[in-house]
Parts: structure tokens; C-alpha cells; sequence
């Protein structure tokens, strides 16, 4: 039960966080001892705006790709043990659900902050909590 409270508990945080992302005036601010770099960005591809051109493509491919993890979610839930990879999926899932989401929905991903480094390549991405989530679901699934 904890795992879908945190595939749930993922969405919604992501949720509210993008509509007040969204309701802001888009500048820029720096936080966390000028280390996080809040600014507003519309994503209307896949990752780093890849295919921003075909839309409807990257929104079809990112919904089954969710889908296909919740079959996986269901059929792991039903084996004792692997928590890691339970986790996994629940970070994916969350994160899946809330970037599909706004592919279909809102038709980009909203997208609101990056590192304050010296490195211009590295501070030019800009991030969402569910990259985050995504990203640490597929590290724990391949444990």
C-alpha cells in the first residue's frame, strides 16, 4: 500500500507544485544558498525538447511506456520481497504518470528548475521533480 501511496503522493506534489510554476511570473530566483535555480520551461518534446516537432508521438510513446510500467508495478507487487525494484516502479510510475500527464493534458512538460554551476551545459537543463522521480525509479529497478 505505501508504494501507491508514494506513486500517488508523487503526482499530486508534482501537480501542485507545476500549476503554481505555472501561475508564477516565469523569472528567475535563485534558492538554497544560490544553488537551485527556479525559472519556468515548457517542454513540448521528450527529454531536453528531443522531437518537439511531433508532439502527439512523444505523448503516445510516453503513455504506453506508463502503462507498460504499471503492468510491470502489478506484476511485481504480486512476488514477496524486491523492494528495490517495487520502489523502483513506484518512483517511475509517479513520475511517468505526472509527465504523461502533462503531455496529454497541458500538451508540454512543465519543467522549473536547474543547478546554479559554473558549468553553462549543465545549467542550461532544467528539471522537474518527476525527472527526479524517473530517474532514481530506474536506478532502484536495476538493483
Amino acid at each position: 500500500m505505501g508504494y501507491v501511496v508514494l506513486i500517488i503522493g508523487i503526482f499530486i506534489l508534482e501537480f501542485w507544485i507545476k500549476n503554481q510554476v505555472e501561475k508564477g511570473d516565469g523569472g528567475e530566483k535563485l534558492i538554497l544558498n544560490n544553488r537551485i535555480l527556479l525559472r519556468r520551461h515548457y517542454n513540448k518534446g521528450a527529454m531536453f525538447n528531443f522531437m518537439e516537432g511531433k508532439r502527439k508521438i512523444v505523448a503516445f510513446f510516453s503513455a504506453i511506456m506508463t502503462v507498460f510500467v504499471f503492468f510491470l508495478f502489478l506484476y511485481e507487487m504480486g512476488i514477496k520481497k524486491r523492494a528495490w525494484k517495487k520502489l523502483g516502479l513506484s518512483l517511475l510510475l509517479g513520475g511517468g504518470i505526472s509527465n504523461s500527464y502533462d503531455r496529454i493534458v497541458r500538451k508540454y512538460v512543465v519543467d522549473y528548475f536547474s543547478f546554479n554551476v559554473r558549468w553553462n551545459w549543465l545549467r542550461k537543463m532544467i528539471f522537474n521533480l518527476s525527472d527526479f522521480s524517473i530517474f532514481l525509479g530506474a536506478l532502484f529497478t536495476s538493483l
